[in-house]
Formats: C-alpha cells, structure tokens, sequence
C-alpha cells in the first residue's frame, strides 16, 4: 500500500535530518565510488539526447574492477576515464549493457577500489526507510534518502520495469548513484530526476532506483557476453507519452523501424495486434510479447481522424547503436 503524503513527506525529513555514519560533516568517504567521464563515439546516435560528453557515478563491485552504472551513461562510448575519490584515474572499457533493466557494466583496473561494495537484496528495501545515496564528491557526496514508494516505472523510451524504487528529496546530479542499505550493500541504481515520487496527483519530486535484483539473473552472462542471453525485445525506436490513457507518439528516432514503417509524431497508437491497449504499459507487454526483435509489429494508429494499419519490422535496439566498441561486443 502506498503511503500517504503526510507519512512520505515525514519520514523524509527524518531521514535528511538523520546524522551519516563515520562522518560528522555529511561526506563519508566511500571506497567503491567512483567518477566516470565519459565522451561518445563521434557520430553517435544517442548524442542529441544525452550528449557527447557525460559525467556520473560508478560502483565497484568486485576485487577485479568491475563496475556498475547506468546504461545510459555508457551508450555508444569511445572513452571511459574513472577517478577515484583519492583522485586516481583509470581508463576503463565496457563489459554489458542491459537495455531490459537500463544497468551497464565496466571493466577497469584490479586496484580502482580497495573496498568493493557488495550487492544486497533490493526486496528487502521497505517503503518509509532510510537509505544511504552515495555518488562522486563532485556530484554531492553522500547523503541520506526516504524510499517513500516502490512500483511499476514506465519510460517514454521503450523502457519499463516492476518494482522501481523511488526516492525523496531527490538529488540531481543522479546519474549512476547508488542506493545503500542499512547493512550497507548495494540496492539500487540512479536512473532520473522524477517529479513524481509518489502517487498523489501533486508534485512530490525524488529520484528513481532501478532495483540491483534485476541484475543478478543476468550479471554472468553481461560479464561473458556482454548481454543477457535471453532473445532482445522488438525496438520500434519511438518515445511516447500516455495522455489521458492513450499513447501518443512524441518522437520517431531518425532511420530507426519506426521511422522507415512511417510512424509520425502525433500518431496516437490505439493497440498492437488487433488488441487495444489500455495505455502505456500495456502497450509495451504486448510490444514485448510479440516475439523478439525482428519480429513484424502491427500497430493501429489514430491520424487525422483515421485509424491506421502500419507494420514496423522490429529490431534489437543494440544494432541501431552500433559501432559498439564494447569489450565484449
């Protein structure tokens, strides 16, 4: 059950107010947080949206350098630099990304971190607690946050999982953050900045954790062969918006199954199949359960007061962002 404003807006000033352990001045010093800085291929296709010079926060996670972040970050990179809190830099590479959970993994030197953050049950982090936020010095250090929801989170993006944990006050410089227990294992990873924290219908802005158990199943398979072995969704390669229960098309990416289908922005896409949609997180379940990436995708579109048939032959999302210089791609 979600809480009510009164106890989410409460908890979370305990929790600001509640004193950083080790640390009187707020800025613990964790030994497996790292800075990443990032520059993209020259060309990428993911540059107009998250540019081509990004910054954010990494964890080691295991004594041979391995380390987590957000997907995002890593998207199409052509150099990896990771500095440490005492202020050594390390080239790194990519090991995986996840486009189903949104983590990416990197690879850098076996000495980055002395004391690699282990990996916690992210089932375990209740609704009202307190967590730790820890991200590079450069992007606020360390501080305390109220989980006050947990739940489904739906992208625009094509991009939708369960279970998301939700944060308060937020921090904004987020990117690859991440969320500590009580027993100070990893939980969760920083994705956004939302405004939405909890579900009240006003504005209760916080940041949103992808869940570390998402990772588990996968993590072997992203160190091996740098994704998860299961069969990649289809990717349309459009942002939507659900409005009012329907989902409207907001963006078609250049040159992407969408685009070459001819989806245009404005479409209002009413269902997948023959079977209606009841809005967004519906529409990618039955996206998703289509078939794999390839696969011929019938949506039914709303467009000048005409309902519309398009196929959009699918693909992996992977193939659009190639060259991948990855380790293992």
């Amino acid at each position: 059950m979600t809480p009510s404003f009164f106890c989410a807006a409460l908890a979370t000033w305990r929790a600001v107010h509640a004193p950083i352990p080790g640390s009187a001045n707020g800025t613990a010093p964790l030994d497996a947080i790292v800075k990443l800085s990032i520059k993209a291929l020259p060309g990428a296709r993911t540059a107009d949206t998250l540019g081509t010079a990004r910054e954010g926060t990494g964890v080691v996670i295991d004594a041979s350098g391995l380390i987590l972040t957000i997907g995002y970050l890593i998207l199409e990179a052509g150099s990896i630099l990771v500095v440490t809190g005492d202020g050594r830099v390390f080239p790194a590479t990519v090991v995986g990304y996840d486009h189903a959970s949104g983590f990416g993994l990197l690879r850098s030197a076996a000495d980055v971190a002395r004391r690699p953050l282990a990996l916690g049950e992210a089932s375990a982090v209740k609704e009202l607690t307190t967590a730790l936020v820890a991200a590079h010095a450069g992007a606020g250090g360390v501080s305390h946050a109220c989980v006050v929801s947990r739940r489904r989170f739906t992208g625009w993006w094509e991009y939708m999982i369960e279970d998301a944990i939700f944060t308060a006050p937020p921090r904004y410089e987020h990117s690859g953050a991440a969320l500590i227990d009580s027993a100070g294992r990893l939980a969760g990873i920083a994705s956004l900045w939302v405004s939405d924290a909890v579900e009240f219908g006003v504005a209760f802005p916080g940041n949103m954790f992808v869940p570390i158990d998402l990772l588990k199943p996968h993590l072997d398979d992203l160190i091996s062969s740098g994704r998860s072995r299961e069969p990649p969704r289809p990717w349309l390669g459009l942002y939507s918006e659900e409005v009012e229960g329907h989902v409207v098309v907001t963006r078609v990416l250049p040159d992407a199954p969408a685009a070459r289908a001819g989806v245009r922005r404005g479409d209002v896409i009413l269902g997948v199949a023959g079977q209606s949609i009841g809005g967004q997180g519906e529409f990618y379940r039955r996206l998703w359960a289509s078939g794999a990436a390839g696969a011929d995708i019938m949506l039914h579109v709303l467009r000048n007061k005409a309902v519309q048939r398009v196929v959009v032959h699918s693909a992996d999302r992977m193939d659009y962002l190639r060259p991948w210089r990855g380790a293992n791609a």
